[in-house]
């Protein structure tokens, strides 16, 4: 049927058939034969690249509307992927070339190719195109906008993270801060509690012997003794409160005997005091363990701010602490029987923030473990600490 393509062309009642069936489609239809001349091109196409079907037919494509590149270099026949499917008897779909107009201007084209078959040989190549210029267009503006929004999001991911470096900076200097204001408020402590033991502590014990010796002079005036034991009381009563505020100031025994010895004793008293059973356990390894006096005076505040918590709002009948090793980790918890609590996502009171502030100052980490109902736990880790 195709063995002479262009005398079938100008067959009319060929062309008829086929020119009903070309005008039929909205896109642009083309065939050629060997020699890459026009045999057939409906009216849309003709149009789209500027002629009318008449002119057209008989025409080399190539040379018509493929001759060069969108930057205006010539494209050999050879490099023509058209020729080239058709040719190697394969189909191609390109998108990315232009075809050419009649008044020498180009639009991007998506076009497709495949071969005519006759007896199992191609004898020509049927092709059709449409002008894409308005999705290339659309696209490119999509890149466009697409490319800005990276740029943006770089700028903006660059303003972040100069603002993270900037907090994480703030944040730093906030925890060296704190932990000077720990060490100065601690060493304050130390010389108030010093100040308190000698001055008034003297003068307490000079009244005391004063009124001792007073006393042993008025023995027959019972009346006067009388109020003489009163004072005598009074003083014993401020001796004890002395001593009290001096061991909430500044524990002599942690600097004389170290930490665990001063957890001990602040739990006897904590016992004494308020009538819960307060319990240590605390591995050898761990004991014979000395972590520096700064690190000791933070865990025992830690330990004085846990203790205190649990008698004002715990409503609690026993608290443990529990002080062992995890290879060089030193792992301190202190738990209690009582309400339990929600724990806050964030601390806000000025108590759990010092506690996990302390814990940070000392490279460790604080954790707080607790259900309404089933009691508090308080966990320091120490990494590294232990030899």
């Amino acid at each position: 049927m195709f063995g002479d393509l262009h005398h079938l062309s100008h067959h009319a009642a060929w062309r008829r058939q086929l020119e009903m069936l070309l005008e039929s489609a909205g896109e642009g239809i083309y065939g050629i034969d060997l020699r890459g001349r026009c045999i057939f091109i409906n009216r849309a196409g003709a149009e789209a690249l500027g002629y009318t079907p008449d002119e057209v037919l008989g025409r080399n494509m190539h040379y018509l509307i493929h001759h060069s590149h969108a930057d205006a270099e010539l494209m050999p026949v050879h490099d023509c992927r058209i020729f080239r499917a058709f040719k190697e008897g394969r189909g191609c779909r390109v998108d990315d070339e232009v075809l050419w107009r009649r008044d020498g201007t180009s639009f991007a084209a998506e076009y497709a190719s495949y071969p005519i078959r006759e007896e199992g040989r191609v004898v020509g190549a049927v092709v059709t195109f449409n002008d894409i210029t308005e999705r290339k267009r659309t696209e490119a503006a999509l890149q466009a906008a697409r490319e800005d929004l990276e740029r943006r999001v770089s700028e903006r991911t660059a303003e972040l993270s100069a603002a993270n470096a900037r907090l994480q900076q703030a944040g730093e200097a906030l925890r060296r801060l704190s932990a000077h204001l720990n060490r100065v408020r601690e060493e304050e402590r130390a010389h108030i509690a010093r100040d308190i033991h000698d001055d008034l502590g003297a003068s307490l014990t000079a009244m005391q012997l004063e009124l001792n010796w007073l006393r042993q002079r008025l023995e027959d005036d019972a009346k006067v003794c009388a109020h003489i034991d009163a004072a005598l009381d009074i003083g014993q009563t401020a001796m004890g409160a002395m001593r009290r505020i001096l061991n909430d100031l500044r524990p002599g025994v942690l600097d004389h005997l170290g930490l665990w010895a001063a957890l001990e004793c602040l739990l006897q008293e904590t016992e004494s005091r308020s009538g819960l059973l307060c319990l240590a356990r605390i591995a050898p390894e761990v004991e014979r363990c000395r972590l520096g006096r700064e690190a000791e005076i933070a865990i025992y505040r830690i330990a004085q701010e846990v203790l205190t918590n649990v008698q004002r709002h715990a409503d609690a009948h026993r608290v443990d602490v529990d002080a062992h090793a995890q290879g060089r980790t030193l792992v301190i918890a202190i738990g209690d029987d009582g309400r339990g609590m929600g724990v806050p996502a964030t601390p806000t009171s000025f108590g759990l923030l010092g506690m996990y502030e302390r814990a940070r100052a000392l490279g460790g980490e604080l954790h707080i473990d607790s259900r309404r109902g089933f009691g508090t736990t308080v966990i320091l880790t120490l990494p590294e600490v232990l030899a």
